[in-house]
């Protein structure tokens, strides 16, 4: 079964990181939603609570990784993944380890800024591209390019999770849970 991480901080836009992790589940993928701080409590962008499975200091040190590490994007939320030097150590080992690397809206420049987008096609928030450093910018609402998955905001949120989807099981079922969710084709 595929796993996925979704760093979940402070401030984030929780469009971004929750409607990832609702069409993850629907489509059977263990997704578990990472708190960066020593809390599971994390407030939201609009000051919802939710409470995160797990902590950063829970899995940092796996040696089995996730296949996908997300980022969601909140301008709070991104610069407080920014400022972490934990999340840093755990972006550099799955960048290293060749797995996907996930960023949403604001959060893709995370990795932009950390020099790891360079030559690689991305997008991002508009009027935020100049965080993507060395990137090809592209204006699509989801851009593959190698490891990296990006996407453009809250509106791209069911493309970005769909797409997700796609690539750890199929197009297939990345359609039926479009389907399932009035999103594609009905």
């Amino acid at each position: 079964m595929s796993k996925v991480y979704i760093l979940v901080a402070d401030g984030f836009e929780e469009i971004e990181g929750l409607t990832v992790v609702d069409l993850l589940r629907r489509a059977r993928i263990d997704i578990k939603m990472v708190s960066i701080t020593d809390t599971l409590k994390v407030v939201t962008s609009h000051n919802i609570e939710i409470r995160a499975d797990v902590l950063l200091s829970d899995i940092i040190d796996e040696t089995e990784l996730a296949d996908i590490l997300v980022l969601p994007g909140g301008m709070k939320g991104t610069n407080n993944l920014k400022a972490s030097a934990e999340v840093d150590r755990i972006i550099r080992k799955y960048q290293e380890a060749g797995k996907y690397l996930a960023a949403i809206c604001a959060a893709p420049t995370v990795y932009g800024e950390k020099g790891l987008l360079e030559g690689k096609k991305a997008t991002c928030y508009p009027g935020l591209e100049d965080g993507l450093l060395g990137a090809e910018k592209k204006t699509d609402k989801v851009v593959v390019d190698g490891q990296f998955i990006t996407s453009r905001g809250m509106g791209t949120s069911i493309d970005f999770g769909l797409k997700m989807i796609e690539i750890l099981i199929s197009a297939d079922k990345a359609v039926e849970i479009g389907k399932q969710i009035v999103f594609l084709g009905a």
